[in-house]
């Protein structure tokens, strides 16, 4: 299966990478970064990616942490002949002066609220209207 990787980072994790892309924010001032090529598998990764990021810092907020940056990379399979998904597995990196603990459960919480991921472990239905 070939593999599909994207990466998206906000603050102290926002890319310098000439190929990324910036987009505004509502969390943070100077906006995010985004490193994907512009096909399904990756836009499907990366609208995963893109919510885990937006949720570390709305989750943080309400739990009163700081985050001076995050970083999320996603990535999955897809069998180029049927375009199956082998899945999206994702990791993110946390700048914060929060304990391990705290951050710990920040990440649980917001692997359990983060809307895209729900939507896509459930199977959400998509038609054409």
């Amino acid at each position: 299966m070939e593999q599909f990787a994207v990466v998206v980072g906000a603050g102290s994790f926002r890319s310098d990478d000439g190929g990324a892309i910036g987009f505004p924010h509502r969390w943070t001032p100077e906006g995010v970064t985004v490193e994907a090529d512009f096909t399904g598998a990756h836009l499907l990764h990366l609208a995963a990616a893109g919510c885990v990021l937006n949720d570390v810092y709305r989750e943080a907020n309400v739990l009163g942490i700081r985050i001076d940056g995050v970083r999320v990379s996603a990535e999955g399979g897809f069998d180029t002949q049927t375009w199956t998904s082998s899945g999206i597995t994702y990791q993110v990196e946390v700048n914060s002066p929060a304990s391990g603990d705290e951050l710990a459960t920040l990440l649980d919480r917001v692997d359990d609220v983060a809307e895209i991921p729900r939507a896509i472990r459930a199977g959400a239905t998509v038609r054409r209207g």
